[in-house]
Formats: C-alpha cells, sequence, structure tokens
C-alpha cells in the first residue's frame, strides 16, 4: 500500500489526491481504488480524475459510479479516455453501504436520515410514568454520540426536550464535549426556558423548528435567547419535514440523527423521510398496559402494514443488540435512501 486517502469534509481535499499526494512517485504505474468513481467537475475542489490522470497509475478500480448528475460515468470516461484501463463494480456493495448518505443528498437535496430508537426486548422506551434512564448500556450510549459526532445534527421534538431537558452533544470518553446542531421540532415555539438547550452559552447551536405564524408572533423571544429559529411551512401543529430536512441539507448537513420520542420517530417514517434505523435493544422486558411503545401514530389494523427493514445488520454492542437497517417503501417495492443508478 503506497498512499490511502478519505474525503475529511467539504471544501477539503478529495481521498484520491491525499493518497497521490502519500504515494507521491511511486503512484505511477500503481493500482488505484476508490469506493467511488473520481470527479470530473471543479467544484469546491478541481477534479479528481484530472490528479489521476497526471499520475498516471497502471489502473483504477472503482467500486461505483458516482450519482452526482455532473459527474455520473464522466470521471471514468476521462480516465479511459486517457489510456488508463478502469475496472467498475468490484466491491459494489460495500461501496454503496459506505456512501449511502452522500448519494442521497446529491440526488434528493436533502439530508440523509438516521433514526435511533432504544428499548427493551418487548419493545418499550418507557415506564407508563415516563422513566426511560437508562434502557441502554453505557457502550450503547457511547456508539449513539458516535452517530450524533457522524452527523453533526440531531433532532428531537419538543415534548422529548421538555421532559428529558438534553443536551444533545457528543461525549465521548477521554474528548472534550462536543457541539452538534440541535434542532427541537417545536410546531407552536412553545418550549419552556430554562432547559440546556436554552442555556446562554450555548443556545446559538439550537434551532428551533416552528410553524410561520409562531416565528412570527414569538421568534423574536428565542432569537433575544441566542437560539436561532426557524419558520417551516405546515398546516397548525405539524411541519414541514421535507423543507426542514432540505434546509439542513443547505446549510452543510449531509447527515442528522433523528432521537426525539415515539411520535417524531413515526411522523419521519409516515412521511418517508428515514433512510436507515438503529435499534438498541437492552435484555429487559418490560411489560405494562401503559408503558410506552417505540411507535406512536395510528394503529395499524393489519400485520400487513408494517413496515418492513431491508439490508438488515445485527452486532451485539456491551450486552444490548445493536440492529439497523433501511426502510422498505411498501408501495414501491424500493428502499428508502437508495438512490444510486
Amino acid at each position: 500500500i503506497l498512499g490511502r486517502g478519505f474525503h475529511p469534509a467539504a471544501g477539503q481535499p478529495h481521498a484520491e489526491v491525499l493518497a497521490l499526494r502519500e504515494a507521491g512517485a511511486l503512484a505511477h504505474g500503481a493500482d488505484v481504488y476508490v469506493t467511488l468513481e473520481p470527479c470530473s467537475h471543479h467544484g469546491r475542489t478541481p477534479p479528481c480524475a484530472g490528479a489521476l490522470v497526471e499520475a498516471r497509475p497502471q489502473r483504477v478500480v472503482v467500486a461505483t459510479v458516482d450519482p452526482n448528475p455532473q459527474v455520473a460515468g464522466r470521471g471514468i470516461r476521462a480516465l479511459r479516455d486517457a489510456g488508463i484501463p478502469v475496472e467498475v463494480g468490484v466491491g459494489e456493495r460495500e461501496a454503496r453501504r459506505l456512501n449511502e448518505a452522500f448519494a442521497l443528498s446529491v440526488t434528493a437535496r436533502r439530508s440523509f436520515v438516521h433514526l435511533k430508537l432504544a428499548a427493551t426486548l418487548d419493545g418499550r422506551i418507557a415506564t407508563a410514568a415516563g422513566d426511560s434512564r437508562w434502557i441502554t448500556s453505557a457502550e450503547s450510549r457511547q456508539r449513539v454520540h458516535r452517530l450524533r459526532q457522524l452527523c453533526g445534527a440531531v433532532v428531537v421534538g419538543v415534548g422529548t426536550a421538555a421532559a428529558d431537558d438534553p443536551r444533545l452533544t457528543v461525549r465521548l470518553p477521554g474528548a472534550e464535549e462536543q457541539w452538534v446542531t440541535r434542532v427541537v421540532l417545536d410546531p407552536a415555539l412553545r418550549i419552556p426556558p430554562g432547559g440546556h438547550l436554552l442555556d446562554p452559552d450555548s443556545a446559538r447551536h439550537t434551532l428551533l423548528a416552528c410553524g410561520e405564524r409562531a416565528a412570527a408572533e414569538r421568534g423574536d423571544r428565542y432569537r433575544g435567547l441566542g437560539c436561532q429559529v426557524l419558520p417551516l411551512p405546515g398546516p397548525p401543529g405539524r411541519l414541514d419535514l421535507g423543507a426542514l430536512l432540505a434546509e439542513l441539507h443547505r446549510r452543510g448537513r449531509m447527515e442528522v440523527l433523528v432521537e426525539g420520542g415515539a411520535e417524531t420517530a413515526q411522523r419521519f417514517l409516515a412521511d418517508g423521510l428515514v433512510d436507515r434505523v438503529h435499534l438498541f435493544y437492552a435484555p429487559k422486558l418490560l411489560g405494562g398496559r401503559g408503558s410506552l411503545g417505540m411507535l406512536g401514530g395510528a394503529d395499524p389494523e393489519r400485520i400487513a402494514d408494517a413496515l418492513e427493514l431491508a439490508e438488515l445488520e445485527v452486532e451485539r454492542v456491551g450486552p444490548d443488540l445493536y440492529v439497523t437497517g433501511k426502510p422498505v417503501n411498501s408501495e414501491e417495492g424500493t428502499v428508502n435512501g437508495n438512490c444510486i443508478p
């Protein structure tokens, strides 16, 4: 292995450029392996296909074609036109999993949504009295903090924000607390002051998504506390979640983590806006008719109305089970977010 690279952030050099820098002159005549087709257009950075042509490798192996309409095969053609052999499709399944958020963001122009839920084995997220700390283990909670770190934005409903008073930061062992964009779905803009999310020292990281009328009537009060206020369209009491995700994408958030309660989770699922589900199951049975289930919403009448998950992955995290998968659109039979052609 002569050089490695990955794309650390928007506006920074792409993976190919960093790998070529590390390899130096040894890149000439070498094999290059990429998970995604080298870009062929000038964006925030120069095209990677051009850098590869200059380096003159012996061969380029591309796992997946870039779904970005600005590329979509042009990078591969540029390499082949320069006389460099290109092999496409090696490790395609793994690469699609790795780049799923990027693929959706450049085709749908919205943030990729991760939905996280933690429950007992019988699917309960809280007791009838509302106690939910802690269902899962410290190891699972650490994994959730890594998801927050990956996404850079966390979404909760105002009910969760008021009841739990969460900090919604990244707290990992041996590292300082990290701030992310903390989004609260608050249609009427009624979140009570005094909690962590409205603390004067950190309120600038809090984005209150609310109805347009509520923003006009009460928005200045919360802006005065240092929060960001985002008016969204929608009927009274409901917000256009698609508009929220489009705005977060415009602000540079390619991925968001939804950590709200049962009703918030159901809203995103019902609107077809969840792209990957993360379920953490503790080896516990809670029971009780009044204890809270993972999802809210109206009661379905048929098992056939259940939402299916595809591409399941299961692992142990400490004593817990961690299950992740992609929701299947039952009407179309397609996997949400699977936009790579």
